[in-house]
């Protein structure tokens, strides 16, 4: 890296305005100026030429899947935890993220999204900040309250200064995200190629965890990520009641709300709401829930993420701003307000 570098001819995208056209001055890896117009540094400066492209703030994704997928792309695949993150923060840097949480889902399920394999995905990646990267790696835990037997494993990979985002969630259907035995099916057979009477035997395992959840595991779990100064997330918020659930146990963003009554109400509280890019360019959920855009143009959802569709991170912010909302406030929805 150029101890001094100068970056002309771009549209500089700040907090709050546009610079166009705009540069940029660079000082040992520091942004040292942002001015309008066009200047030059002389001949001993090193100069780049924007063409009047976008220069703006790293992307930071506080939810993708995409590493469960790059890892497991199949249900019967799995490949090497290192060839499959080191391949994919090529794919993220490409499209503009340079923060990346990785989102690893502790739900008692196989392959990945079992407590073993996913334990040992979110130490390697944890440790992926002991060398250079092109990207900051980052660990989200998501911790599958109806799974019991992750607790320890939650417990030790926050004490271990592993976790650096945890989040509570609830898939069992009739609630939340699946309201209907019907729609948890879909998604499951789907993910997990089940059979009808796997998939019964699954649902019956998964209500009876349901009623034995203690709310004092949960306090627990809560309690040792504040002291370790990690975040605490809800997930799939479908009624202000369930707010007001996790906001006591200290959550401060709720991930995906199911409808805009339960966003507006987090709002309220003075939490984050997260919402993610793909519903934004669908124009709507794919299990017909909130609808992002509409959470985002009432202003009650801050935080944009990639969920499934990690590239679709950068095309959502430039499709808010073609569409109601100006370049900075919609960049600053996947910059400094996840950030």
């Amino acid at each position: 890296m150029y101890a001094r570098l100068l970056i002309t001819n771009v549209r500089v995208v700040l907090p709050n305005r546009l610079i166009d056209p705009g540069y940029v001055y660079v000082e040992d890896g520091c942004i040292a100026e942002v001015g309008k117009g066009s200047t030059s540094g002389g001949p001993y400066l090193p100069e780049i030429d924007g063409a009047e492209a976008y220069l703006m703030p790293g992307l930071v994704d506080i939810h993708s899947d995409a590493v469960e997928k790059e890892i497991q792309p199949r249900p019967n695949v799995i490949f090497p935890v290192s060839l499959a993150c080191n391949e994919l923060e090529r794919k993220l840097a490409a499209v503009g993220i340079t923060t990346i949480f990785h989102s690893i889902s502790f739900s008692a399920g196989e392959g990945v999204r079992s407590n073993e394999l996913a334990a040992t995905i979110a130490r390697y990646i944890s440790r992926m900040s002991d060398k250079p990267h092109l990207i900051r790696n980052r660990v989200h835990l998501r911790y599958e309250i109806t799974n019991t037997s992750a607790t320890t494993f939650m417990d030790e990979l926050i004490r271990e200064g592993v976790a650096d985002l945890l989040s509570f969630m609830d898939h069992t259907p009739g609630q939340g995200q699946y309201k209907t035995i019907e729609q948890y099916k879909k998604y499951i057979k789907k993910t997990y190629w089940l059979s009808e009477e796997e998939f019964n035997a699954l649902v019956s395992q998964k209500m009876k965890e349901r009623q034995e959840i203690d709310i004092s595991r949960l306090q627990y779990l809560a309690n040792t990520a504040r002291v370790h100064e990690v975040p605490l997330a809800s997930h799939d918020d479908d009624t202000p009641d369930k707010i007001d659930e996790m906001y006591r146990l200290g959550a401060t963003i709720s991930e995906f709300p199911i409808n805009m009554a339960t966003a507006k109400y987090a709002r309220l509280l003075g939490m984050h709401v997260c919402v993610g890019a793909p519903n934004v360019l669908k124009g709507g959920s794919h299990e017909n829930n909130l609808n992002a855009r509409e959470a985002l143009d009432a202003g009650v959802a801050d935080i944009l993420c990639s969920d499934y569709y990690y590239s679709g991170l950068l095309q959502a912010v430039f499709y808010l701003a073609k569409n109601g909302h100006n370049l900075p406030s919609a960049v600053c929805l996947a910059t400094l307000n996840p950030a």
